[in-house]
């Protein structure tokens, strides 16, 4: 029987851009989905087949240079603003358009709350590493000085004039961290630290790319092995690692993709014709072609690499990224570069060693295996179907 459910990712592409796979499989499958996210990802979220549901819009702040307690509790603080401001809009929606399910990010605790008081099946959606007794991704950048966890006199007041508004009780130090009779995770087992200790409620499906697949895009030369760099959409405000790309590569046989978000690309001087510099690429499809990926190592980004086989050399500029970095070279798939002292002798070295090393090119043949066997967004409607039948 057909079901009628609600998808909550308010930001960020690298937690939307996972789910819409699996949003594409449901509609697929006859399945009304509705979508609730802020204004920047309607339009992708239409193309999916969903109705999309507009979220408060979240008032953007530059992104911190140097991580922390203190930086991660301003983001969220921030953070739990835009989830409270979204509060009302995905209830009054659920009671003027019932739904069967709430499935949502795990950085959304509203819709958590919203499931809770409405008595609706949740299903918990994660695009990055999972969390249980064994393993905890932000347990060590989250303590403070003395080791103790800074949410709690961060978000407490926060929380505690949302329990007296909507009479809802809510826990500062474990937001995020909250397990669901089912939880989707948007990567592997097998490249999850400590997976064999999740039980049967962590289903790990694996990435899936749906139509971004099959987005267009191919070099001027079929034949020039292609280098793909991209710092992703959040912390892309680097011109100094993009000039020593260019300082890298300009003499190098590679056609570059080089992804620079919104910066300008007069900052980064004369830009050799080997190199198509653009704000953003097709991902999937300049993957498909590529030898190598310079990257931030989001999950989103790591997951598609690892999907078609390319190896990365990974220059993380935060802590989860940091995470995804320290798996990719555990695991022999790439290797890392810290971005405060990369230099373009380091990038060229690194690059050519992971487009040539045969351990790295066995081992990233292996998990593409893993990965594509995972089952994705089949896997997870199936999941889905089984929880709600």
């Amino acid at each position: 029987m057909a079901k009628h459910l609600l998808f909550v990712a308010l930001l960020g592409h690298g937690h939307v851009n996972p789910t819409l796979p699996l949003v594409e499989e449901l509609v697929r499958r006859g399945h009304r989905v509705d979508y609730a996210t802020s204004a920047e990802h309607a339009d992708a979220v239409i193309r999916s087949g969903a109705h999309w549901v507009e979220l408060p819009p979240v008032e953007r702040i530059a992104p911190p240079t140097e991580f922390g307690p203190e930086t991660f509790g301003v983001f969220m603080r921030h953070l739990f603003g835009a989830m409270r401001a979204g509060y009302p809009v995905l209830r009054d929606h659920c009671t003027a358009e019932p739904v069967d399910a709430i499935c949502y990010d795990m950085m959304n605790w509203s819709a958590r709350i919203v499931a809770e008081q409405l008595g609706l099946p949740a299903v918990r959606l994660i695009p990055n590493f999972a969390s249980n007794e064994t393993f905890s991704l932000f347990s060590e950048f989250l303590k403070g000085p003395g080791g103790e966890n800074p949410l709690p006199a961060v978000l407490g007041p926060g929380c505690a004039e949302f329990a007296a508004e909507y009479g809802v009780a809510l826990d500062p130090a474990n937001l995020l961290d909250v397990t669901e009779k089912v939880n989707l995770v948007f990567i592997p087992r097998e490249f999850q630290p400590a997976g064999d200790s999740f039980d049967e409620r962590f289903h790990f499906v694996g990435p899936a790319l749906g139509s971004r697949e099959d987005e267009p895009w191919s070099p001027p030369d079929p034949e020039a092995p292609v280098l793909f760099i991209s710092l992703g959409t959040v912390f892309n405000d680097r011109p100094d690692f993009y000039r020593t790309c260019i300082e890298a590569f300009a003499d190098e046989p590679y056609h570059v993709a080089m992804s620079i978000g919104e910066l300008d690309p007069a900052a980064l001087g004369p830009i050799p014709p080997s190199f198509d510099v653009r704000a953003r690429f097709p991902q999937p499809a300049v993957l498909q072609r590529a030898t190598a990926f310079v990257s931030h190592t989001g999950m989103n980004s790591t997951m598609e690499a690892l999907y078609f086989g390319v190896g990365l050399i990974a220059v993380p500029q935060m802590p989860e990224q940091a995470a995804n970095a320290g798996r990719v070279v555990e695991l022999g798939l790439g290797e890392q570069l810290d971005a405060r002292t990369v230099t373009a002798g380091s990038l060229r070295a690194a690059v050519a060693r992971v487009a040539n090393d045969p351990a790295v090119r066995e081992n990233l043949a292996r998990m593409r295996k893993v990965v594509r066997e995972s089952g994705g967004a089949a896997r997870g409607a199936d999941v889905v179907e089984e929880y709600l039948r």
